[in-house]
């Protein structure tokens, strides 16, 4: 579905965020991006969804495509119809406007309203309380209600790949905990999914694949309940020390898809 290779992005033509960045999204999949602050996370994700322009960034060389388009000329109008949404971090919706306004504004892209109506009925499958809050304004719901508003106006466009930029940020354990299950359910429904995230619990929990990016490169890829389990990613992103309670160094996982780290 989503394939990049060899990525290079800098913002004002010095700082290089992205250094020869490959990846892929398969068809039908969740696929997780981990990271720190500053990893290139985030530059990813506006380098898909066409937004790289608007924040003074560009690509230098590489290439973005979805199935046989080629999106580094494309804007953000143009990918939302192709059927790629981004959820921006700090989720960002219209705090003046109802719950109910938030989700029309997100399906105006589409003339038919019968699709539109049906992806309002899935928000509200998916998100029972946004239906009890329908004419709430956005700035008054809490900051799970808020997110669960973001996800749910992106899915107002019917997208096939839905783009998540740190869903969790900011939010209690017990929230996180829902967001995850509603990524998973999301994808059950026929939705790809590529999703940025901290919270590498969260994360390597609900996707299929994952990669580990590091001062804009990928330093580490591969089935992402494997990664979880390699030394690395327990030290450095479940909070856990390379050896187990007894000791004893824990094994890095040999089955299953083989783990890969990546190099210029």
């Amino acid at each position: 579905m989503l394939s990049i290779d060899k990525l290079h992005v800098t913002y004002g033509g010095a700082v290089q965020a992205v250094r020869g960045v490959s990846m892929e999204v398969p068809d039908g999949e969740v696929v997780a991006v981990l990271g720190s602050n500053g990893a290139g996370k985030t530059t990813l994700l506006r380098a898909i969804s066409g937004t790289l322009r608007l924040h003074r960034g560009r690509i230098d060389s590489g290439s973005v495509r979805f199935g046989e388009t080629e999106l580094g000329s494309r804007d953000p109008a143009q990918t939302v119809r192709m059927g790629l949404v981004q959820v921006p971090e700090g989720r960002r919706i219209f705090g003046r406007l109802t719950v109910e306004e938030n989700l029309r504004a997100g399906g105006m892209g589409s003339r038919d309203k019968a699709a539109k109506a049906r992806a309002q009925d899935r928000v509200y499958d998916l998100f029972p309380v946004l239906r009890e809050r329908s004419s709430q304004r956005g700035a008054l719901l809490s900051g799970g209600e808020q997110q669960m508003l973001a996800i749910g106006r992106a899915l107002m466009a019917s997208p096939k790949l839905l783009l998540l930029d740190e869903p969790s940020l900011g939010l209690a354990p017990r929230i996180i905990g829902q967001i995850g299950e509603v990524i998973a359910e999301i994808n059950r429904q026929g939705t790809s999914v590529l999703l940025v995230e901290q919270n590498a619990t969260m994360a390597l929990g609900v996707a299929h694949l994952a990669y580990v990016l590091d001062v804009g490169e990928v330093s580490l890829s591969g089935d992402a309940r494997e990664l979880a389990r390699t030394d690395e990613v327990q030290r450095l992103y479940l909070g856990h020390d390379a050896d187990g309670a007894d000791g004893a160094p824990r094994r890095r996982a040999t089955s299953g898809r083989k783990l890969s780290r990546w190099t210029q």
